[in-house]
């Protein structure tokens, strides 16, 4: 226990004195009937993006899941572990969510390191070289657009990986067939970790628009 964070403990304090203690019925109701959120949030394990903070979020309103960069690779049903996919399909069969969104944001980390190699945080390691991979056409591309800055370079990386995870989640046969039957919606968001304003993409010019809020 001596090596447990502290500041975990205290924030777990304060969420059993506050939240919970506010919410408590909603846990204890949620634990008895199970969970039936309506929207899946693809977003990026970066600290500062929290999507129930983003989206004022109670317990039990959205499903999660988070990875480096927010994305989602093409259907690829292998041999080989796939968590994203995984999540995905649990999202999709069993709880039937109607929408799903994947939300960038800005100043990612593991964008940044897609356009430029040798940045931070992209390590020498087995797996996040592979998995930002995903991204390398697009990448170079960017890359090579000497007219561009560089925070507009990897803005636009960020939202053009919106976009390729928008794809990919086409290529799930059954995402496919249920956004055709009208069943399910696919949206895309990015969010500025500076300003806290978020774009949204309009599906007919794929184009990032700030929302009426």
């Amino acid at each position: 226990m001596d090596s447990f964070p502290t500041s975990l403990l205290s924030g777990y304090r304060n969420f059993m004195s506050g939240r919970y203690a506010d919410e408590r019925e909603r846990y204890r109701s949620l634990a008895e009937s199970g969970q039936s959120p309506s929207t899946l949030v693809i977003a990026c394990c970066d600290s500062r993006a929290a999507p129930e903070i983003i989206f004022d979020a109670g317990p039990g309103e959205l499903f999660v899941i988070r990875n480096v960069a927010n994305m989602v690779p093409p259907y690829e049903p292998d041999g080989n572990f796939h968590a994203t996919s995984a999540a995905l399909e649990f999202a999709v069969q069993s709880l039937k969510v109607s929408d799903i969104v994947v939300m960038g944001h800005g100043r990612c980390g593991g964008i940044r390191a897609a356009l430029d190699p040798n940045a931070e945080p992209l390590s020498p390691g087995d797996f996040i070289g592979r998995w930002m991979g995903l991204l390398k056409p697009a990448a170079e591309q960017i890359q090579s657009n000497d007219i561009m800055t560089p925070v507009e370079r990897q803005t636009a990386l960020e939202r053009i990986s919106i976009r390729n995870s928008l794809n990919n989640l086409r290529s799930f046969p059954e995402i496919k067939a249920l956004e055709g039957e009208g069943k399910l919606q696919l949206h895309g968001a990015w969010f500025d970790i500076s300003t806290g304003e978020l774009w949204i993409m309009d599906p007919a010019t794929r184009d990032f628009i700030r929302p009426d809020v």
